[in-house]
């Protein structure tokens, strides 16, 4: 499946002029080969900005495929331009020519602008949009069809060049690496004894032609892969690491470019650049620590062609895995997710990063489902790391770009690629974030279909950040997002990944080992769980709530940040965490806040801590939820059990919604927590659950629930993580244990430059076991 999708008529003129190109690169190697079947034409090495032109060839071939393609564009051509036949006299010569002179008309400056709006909004309208902004704007639908088509064609225009400009890159590498390999054969010297070396009985002429066509067919094959990937084409099989010269047949075919079209089908290799030892390519296979010192030239500039290279195996080795079953995949006996099956993985790819280290594992797995977003809408997100991070709070810490490679066509993300940091995690003090450098591509697969894919380049910029130790490599990742009625989306995810598995400790190797941490599967339920909470504060109607669609907004961004905060308080980098203490699965860690991070000014402390207990991930969901249990671990519950003033469902599923609690001395009017609001809210699913809570002051929460920002609101939030064990035996009976993590983060100073002392420290330790004493005792665990 190529993800250019096939040829159009507009982009025909562009295939020609690259395909001649190709040609006059390879001539050296195929120059006994006829290229056209026609009489021999002229032919020019314009600049490179313009080979998506005709140039190339002459006028005198005009009456054949070009002629056509240029008939083509006369008829569809519209663009800011309007033109009417003249009336005459056809039996008049002279006035017959000048009948048949169009005359044009330009759109108004007023119709430009608002074309190029609507243009912007949906770039593919249908004929009912086409004709109700032709009515507004004073324009036939024809002509507003024309100029969405041009308009297209124009943004085609310009990826084109980009295209053809690291062709020409391509081809000046290969030109130099040409005339230097000729001067080395000149005088082939030997390494031993630095005299002549003497080549037997083959002439030595005879000999650099040999080693030269060698290197040419190598070089030809990976040009033509390249050009297939910027170009978009589609082979109907997949061509042989080396191709023969009886393989090759040049010609201009009916598709009107020039292609590989006798090609071995049984010798084929995955679709895609070959960066391992099965196809010989300029491109260096990266060891496990780092690429080899002299593939970087740390005296200049990093070669970003690199990075392009990369992205486009990337993106092929990503939709091959979504297309192909079994046996590269099969189905795990629980749930919809699905995992690869690594020993025919490494038959049909090559390992586009360099090969896995000895003591990493690798954690491969792929899960489809439809979720209440559009393929526009979760294309945008995914390149923007803001909206990522806030997409899926759990499994992201922090996200930010590095280098925007290319920004991608002109008012789209197809074609954008951009080098970004992330850090990955899971809301425990016993599993280290996995921070990776990677690539993220975006490519337009029809008008309807994206792919995203990300690419670890850690190894790759090793030479530049210095030896900076690799935990975590992330292979081809990512999602293919389809569009499909009612504004929803098919996305079908894939994650492949290797990691350090010794730097986790031995209560959570299980959970990821399984998939159940950072799997496909879960990737889709946070995505799905956010998507219906997004469209849940979108609709005014299906409760009974006096909180206006303002107010929800600002609980629901309170309560987001409140959660990001917690899971950045257990193992995060986001907010400068320095770690004072971790021993016994508990750790401590401090930080100054000035108060303008969400925080009240002073010195916050934050403990955390895991567990595993004897009890399901649900069973361990429901008591902690449970309003009446409360009492068993929370101190403001002491009094009585807390009362719900309000309950914002976030979706479909009950154990996911967002709830403001007060506590039953509130109830008194003489109370001292009369002014203190209990922000909670709990998400979860079968791959495991968070209950985050916060104090707030009153007066705060209502100005918030009125309409007000949330963003001065200052929050510390506590709560717990809950995920299944993946142990084989969990000693119960109801379906296995639970990892259950504990985190709190307390004021220990108002006083930004107060010191952290013992008796803070011991304070927090104590609340801790505190908390995790009445848990198990509420649930009457031994």
């Amino acid at each position: 499946m190529s993800f250019g999708g096939f040829p159009s008529k507009s982009s025909g003129e562009k295939m020609v002029a690259d395909g001649l190109f190709l040609y006059n690169v390879m001539s050296t190697a195929a120059n006994s080969m006829q290229m056209f079947s026609s009489p021999p034409l002229s032919l020019a090495l314009p600049k490179m900005e313009n080979l998506g032109g005709l140039g190339l060839l002459g006028e005198s071939h005009e009456g054949g495929l070009i002629g056509r393609m240029r008939e083509d564009e006369l008829e569809s051509r519209s663009g800011s331009d309007n033109f009417e036949g003249a009336s005459g006299d056809d039996d008049n010569p002279t006035h017959n020519k000048a009948s048949k002179r169009k005359k044009y008309h330009r759109h108004t400056a007023f119709q430009i602008q608002e074309l190029e709006a609507s243009f912007k909004d949906n770039p593919h309208p249908d004929e009912k949009a086409r004709l109700e902004l032709g009515k507004r704007l004073s324009l036939e639908g024809r002509q507003v069809k024309f100029w969405f088509q041009n308009r297209r064609t124009q943004m085609k225009t310009q990826l084109e060049r980009h295209e053809n400009s690291i062709l020409k890159q391509e081809n000046d590498k290969l030109r130099i690496e040409n005339i230097a390999m000729k001067e080395a054969m000149r005088s082939p010297m030997c390494e031993n004894c630095g005299s002549p070396a003497i080549l037997g009985d083959v002439p030595i002429e005879q000999h650099h032609l040999m080693i030269e066509n060698a290197r040419l067919k190598d070089e030809l094959s990976r040009l033509h892969h390249l050009g297939d990937k910027f170009l978009g084409r589609t082979n109907g099989s997949m061509p042989p690491p080396l191709m023969s010269s009886s393989s090759l047949d040049l010609s201009v075919g009916r598709n009107g470019f020039c292609g590989l079209n006798s090609l071995d089908a049984g010798t084929g290799i995955p679709l895609g650049l070959d960066f391992g030892n099965r196809m010989s390519n300029s491109f260096p296979i990266m060891p496990p620590n780092g690429p080899p010192m002299n593939m970087v030239n740390l005296s200049a500039p990093f070669d970003k062609s690199l990075f392009v290279e990369l992205a486009m195996a990337g993106i092929n080795e990503l939709i091959k895995l979504a297309q192909l079953d079994s046996p590269l995949w099969f189905r795990s006996l629980e749930g919809n997710e699905e995992s690869l099956n690594l020993e025919e993985y490494s038959k049909m790819f090559s390992p586009c990063i360099g090969v896995k280290p000895n003591h990493f594992v690798t954690e491969a797995t792929r899960a489809t489902c439809n979720v209440m977003i559009n393929s526009m809408q979760l294309v945008e997100a995914l390149m923007d790391p803001k909206q990522w991070t806030e997409l899926f709070p759990w499994n992201i810490g922090s996200a930010s770009i590095l280098d925007i490679i290319s920004p991608g066509m002109a008012g789209s993300k197809n074609g954008m690629l951009q080098l970004m940091q992330a850090e990955f995690q899971i809301p425990s003090p016993l599993v280290p974030i996995r921070q990776v450098k990677l690539i993220r591509f975006c490519k337009q697969h029809g008008e309807d279909m994206w792919a995203v894919v990300d690419i670890s380049v850690d190894s790759l910029l090793h030479a530049i950040t210095g030896n900076v130790p690799v935990h975590c490599r992330r292979l081809p990742s990512g999602c293919i997002v389809q569009d499909t009625p009612k504004g929803y989306s098919k996305v079908t995810w894939i994650e492949h990944t290797e990691y350090d598995e010794r730097i986790t400790h031995q209560l959570y190797r299980p959970l990821l080992r399984s998939g159940i941490a950072f799997g496909a599967q879960k990737w889709l339920s946070n995505l799905h769980r956010q998507c219906e909470l997004f469209a849940s504060i979108m609709s005014s109607g299906g409760d009974n709530s006096v909180v206006p669609p303002s107010g929800k907004k600002g609980i629901v961004k309170l309560a987001q940040r409140m959660t990001r905060g917690f899971c950045s308080g257990i193992c995060s980098t986001v907010d400068e965490w320095e770690v004072v203490q971790d021993v016994d699965n508990t750790k401590l860690m401090t930080r100054k806040s000035s108060g303008n991070s969400g925080a009240p000014p002073g010195v916050i402390l934050s403990a955390s801590t895991t567990e595993w207990m004897p009890v399901s991930p649900q069973h361990l969901l429901d008591f902690l939820q449970d309003e009446k249990t409360r009492s068993h671990w929370d101190v403001l519950s002491q009094d009585g059990p807390m009362r719900s003033m309000l309950r914002l469902p976030k979706g479909h599923d009950p154990d996911n919604y967002i709830s403001i609690l007060q506590t039953s001395a509130a109830a008194s009017a003489d109370a001292n927590q009369s002014n203190v609001l209990i922000l909670q809210e709990t998400s979860g699913d079968a791959l495991g659950a968070v209950v985050v809570h916060a104090a707030v002051p009153a007066a705060e929460m209502d100005a918030v629930m009125s309409g007000g920002d949330p963003s001065g609101v200052p929050i510390l939030p506590s709560g717990f993580a809950i995920f299944p064990d993946c142990f084989p035996e969990s000693g119960n009976s109801s379906g296995g244990g639970s990892l259950l993590s504990i985190g709190f983060q307390i004021l220990v100073s108002n006083l930004p430059a107060a010191q952290l002392t013992i008796e803070s420290v011991n304070t927090v330790k104590s609340l801790i076991a505190r908390t995790h004493q009445g848990i198990k005792g509420g649930l009457q665990c031994n």
